[in-house]
């Protein structure tokens, strides 16, 4: 479950052609797109919730949990950006392969997959983490609620 490529391991980046490459980076920018909307309901998700919190704990949690959606969502953002402009090279490496240095580009594309990989890993825990504190306040504040009562 610590690998989430979408490739073949080995030198699959050195051999693939431009159009298996190109696919392989529009299902990454396609990806990054979904897990920015997600990152959006994960955000109203909290900010939901966040208003009916009455316990200092709780409080704390959920702003820590923040903290790192706004990290992510950063994240993420950068990423999109970053497989943009390499969709460009790729386009630019087309039209035209001595504008671009191959090599180079498939190493961007190496690193590009390691960066996107770590960001997938990044965005499930948060993930996990804002459905577990969520779960947690809604249980603990409903519990403060009715010993009120």
């Amino acid at each position: 479950m610590s690998n989430f490529r979408n490739r073949p391991n080995g030198t699959y980046i050195f051999d693939a052609d431009w159009s298996e490459l190109y696919v392989l980076t529009k299902h990454w920018k396609s990806d990054l797109l979904f897990f920015k909307d997600d990152l959006r309901f994960l955000d109203h998700l909290i900010s939901k919730y966040f208003i009916w919190l009455s316990k200092k704990d709780n409080i704390d949690q959920v702003k820590e949990i923040e903290k790192k959606l706004i990290e992510t969502e950063l994240s993420c953002s950068k990423l999109i950006n970053r497989v943009q402009m390499h969709l460009k090279h790729l386009a630019e490496l087309i039209e035209n392969p001595f504008k671009y240095d191959s090599h180079k580009f498939r190493t961007e594309h190496q690193i590009l997959e390691d960066d996107l990989t770590k960001f997938v890993k990044a965005f499930r825990k948060n993930r996990k983490e804002v459905f577990k504190i969520t779960e947690h306040v809604i249980n603990t504040e409903e519990l403060s609620i009715q010993l009120d009562k």
